[in-house]
């Protein structure tokens, strides 16, 4: 598992709309001059969540992005695969990676193991919402890790 800039700069771009009383719209621009963000490099991010249903834009001079759905509604894990493609690679297995070639996977004992790694990650990842992440909301984080604790035992 391995975030990349990426998304954690699509993670700011959606705080700043969780952010956004009644629904208006934020620009590219008002973001990137806040944070000091390529602009080139924001707009791909915020066109990956439109394409994934989180962000909608909005055109005209009123324009910019705004989220699809209530904050409440999204979770990290939809956020992390729109922007990573998975929360976790299960790396051995063939359809999942191209690069790597195994010789032993009919007869490893890691798959197991990574193929678990990822439906807890999966699980953890879809209780925290963006509305807890803009909010800081680290009670029910706390929570959610719990039961992720449990489910490894």
């Amino acid at each position: 598992m391995r975030f990349t800039t990426r998304t954690e700069y699509g993670l700011i771009c959606l705080i700043y709309m969780a952010h956004q009383k009644d629904g208006h719209p934020i620009t590219t621009k008002e973001i990137v001059s806040g944070e000091g963000f390529s602009l080139t490099f924001t707009e791909k991010i915020l066109q990956k969540l439109r394409l994934a249903k989180i962000v909608e834009s909005l055109q005209g001079n009123h324009g910019g992005y705004v989220l699809a759905r209530s904050p409440s509604k999204i979770n990290l894990r939809e956020i992390v695969e729109a922007l990573e493609g998975h929360t976790f690679d299960v790396f051995c297995e063939p359809k999942t990676r191209n690069d790597i070639v195994c010789n032993h996977f009919h007869l490893c004992g890691l798959k197991p193991i990574w193929r678990k790694t990822k439906d807890l990650l999966d699980g953890f990842f879809e209780d925290i919402t963006l509305e807890q992440i803009a909010s800081k909301n680290d009670m029910n984080l706390e929570k959610s890790a719990q039961v992720a604790k449990k489910a490894l035992l």
